[in-house]
């Protein structure tokens, strides 16, 4: 008897393993898993998603007009061109499907974010990984493995897991060199917590080259995560190929609600980064102090840190260590980091409790 059999390059996919949670049977636990705001969500997104409650029986607008708009107004941009998705990871998925497929290749490159060779894998595509230079985006590395194959390329910016940014002149420096046919991907998902002058032109570059799609979301400086809420901006006519494909109901009516208040919330984001900067910089700084133990900190620009261990602690020794302290981190080994660690940076008393943590595993003083 037959049964219904999926195409083979379905079967050669690993499902996407989210950042570990608390299980709700054990002792409370810290989560510096998955990158969320330790601030929580702003007030007025919070308000907005209540109100909201009173138009559940009623479908979302389709199109997110209004949040598009308050997109477009914040960052000026053309309305037209911005696409709102069920977070980030759903245009990511949605460029892969709409420009690559059996025979293509999707670039990215080592240490990116786990979507990537999900979303090539997806399609049939053959997912292609560049060379890092010690965890950073080798942008020499990603020109040399660009072929004739290669149909879309993905690079997160700030780079998720490692932190790590290319700079403005790199990534301008990587779209000349990339054939008019190849799709630049520039996920900003961390765009948020950088400095002013620190941008990559992402954005800017989207205005003016026809192969080039920006995306963000909702879910990190926003406190958004749950509600799964992203947009993306690029030319007119890959904008459109993202709408003939995505759900046509995919951001609720709650989420849209919610995210134009957190819009609208700039002073909850400024907060936001400068806690982030302020806990980021005190971390970084005491995992140096234990770099006599094997530990390091790779330079973060984003809202975590990969913490390497290059000791007699491993990673995973460590990832134990800290879950018993009650400190859920996030262990890469299927990324080819099984001697790092992803650290959130949370609350003052979790990055503090973290670090003291990590300083009785590791046997030093900070």
């Amino acid at each position: 008897m037959t049964v219904p059999t999926p195409k083979p390059w379905i079967d050669a996919i690993t499902p996407y393993a989210p950042g570990r949670s608390p299980s709700g049977a054990g002792e409370p636990a810290a989560k510096l898993s998955s990158n969320e705001n330790p601030l929580g969500t702003g007030p007025s997104a919070q308000a907005a998603f209540v109100a909201a409650m009173g138009t559940l029986s009623r479908y979302p607008d389709p199109g997110a007009t209004v949040l598009r708009e308050a997109i477009g107004a914040l960052y000026g941009l053309d309305t037209a061109r911005i696409v709102c998705g069920t977070g980030s990871d759903e245009i990511l998925h949605l460029a892969a499907g709409a420009y690559a497929g059996v025979g293509d290749e999707i670039l990215y490159v080592r240490y990116g974010f786990l979507v990537y060779p999900l979303a090539a894998r997806r399609v049939g595509a053959t997912p292609v990984e560049a060379a890092d230079k010690d965890y950073a985006t080798d942008i020499d590395a990603l020109i040399a493995a660009i072929t004739p194959a290669t149909r879309v390329l993905f690079l997160a910016n700030p780079n998720n897991p490692t932190g790590t940014l290319a700079p403005r002149e790199d990534i301008a420096r990587l779209h000349a060199a990339m054939p008019t046919d190849c799709l630049l991907v520039i996920d900003q998902a961390y765009g948020e917590y950088l400095d002013d002058g620190e941008g990559d032109g992402g954005l800017a570059l989207a205005g003016r080259a026809d192969n080039v799609l920006v995306t963000r979301t909702f879910s990190k400086i926003y406190g958004l995560a749950a509600e799964r809420i992203g947009w993306a901006y690029g030319p007119p006519p890959v904008i459109d190929a993202l709408n003939r494909i995505r759900g046509p109901f995919n951001v609720t009516s709650a989420g849209q609600a919610a995210a134009l208040a957190a819009l609208n919330d700039q002073a909850f984001v400024d907060a936001s980064r400068a806690h982030n900067a302020r806990w980021r910089d005190w971390l970084t700084e005491r995992i140096a102090g234990l770099g006599n133990a094997g530990l390091r900190a790779v330079p973060s620009h984003a809202n975590f840190l990969l913490v390497l261990f290059e000791g007699r602690l491993s990673a995973g020794q460590a990832f134990e260590g800290l879950l018993e302290a009650g400190y859920i981190t996030r262990w890469l080994p299927g990324q080819g980091l099984a001697h790092g660690l992803r650290i959130t940076i949370g609350s003052e008393d979790e990055t503090r409790g973290v670090a003291a943590a990590l300083e009785k595993l590791a046997g030093g003083k900070l």
